[in-house]
């Protein structure tokens, strides 16, 4: 099965957000592409926001490009064979943390946001990672820093979009 096919498939189960689920399903029947940096109509992401619920909090990335704590997340690869593991490849690579688990049931939320020309839109399919009890996180090239922050306070840096998903990430777990 090829990334494409896995996208609608999972796109086709997750049974929430039905306008936007049915616009990234329209996006890539209308786009073969639709998955690539290369689809300048834009392209489907994946991303998974680590979470420490024993210890009550979230591993948030400074974004290079944007300047904002946001959850690890970004393009999908050749590589990757499904959605689910773009978004634990993206976890791992720019948390630094090995053994991160995904949350069982898909991902947890969808989010459409505009990115600069020549791209027009993220069509971002978010999953939420559990971290090991002895994650020790490591900066990547793609980030600026790296810090966890209490459920509470993530409100307080990051924007509403990344509020909304760790709602959605707590309430699946």
């Amino acid at each position: 099965m090829s990334l494409h096919d896995d996208a609608v498939l999972v796109l086709k189960s997750y049974d929430d957000q039905e306008e936007l689920r049915q616009l990234y399903l329209d996006h890539l029947a209308e786009h073969p592409d639709g998955l690539w940096k290369a689809c300048e109509a834009g392209h489907v992401t994946a991303s998974a926001l680590v979470i420490d619920p024993e210890r009550g909090r979230v591993l948030l990335t400074l974004h290079k490009k944007l300047g904002r704590w946001l959850q690890m997340g970004g393009h999908c690869e050749p590589g990757d064979e499904t959605l689910a593991l773009a978004a634990l490849r993206e976890g791992v690579e720019e948390s630094g943390i090995a053994g991160l688990a995904l949350l069982p049931g898909g991902p947890v939320r969808l989010d459409r946001h505009r990115i600069p020309a020549p791209c027009n839109w993220h069509l971002d399919v978010q999953y939420a990672a559990l971290a090991p009890a002895d994650a020790v996180e490591e900066i990547s090239d793609e980030s600026l820093d790296l810090r966890w922050f209490a459920y509470d306070e993530v409100a307080g840096v990051s924007d509403e979009s990344v509020v909304r998903l760790l709602e959605r990430a707590r309430a699946a777990l």
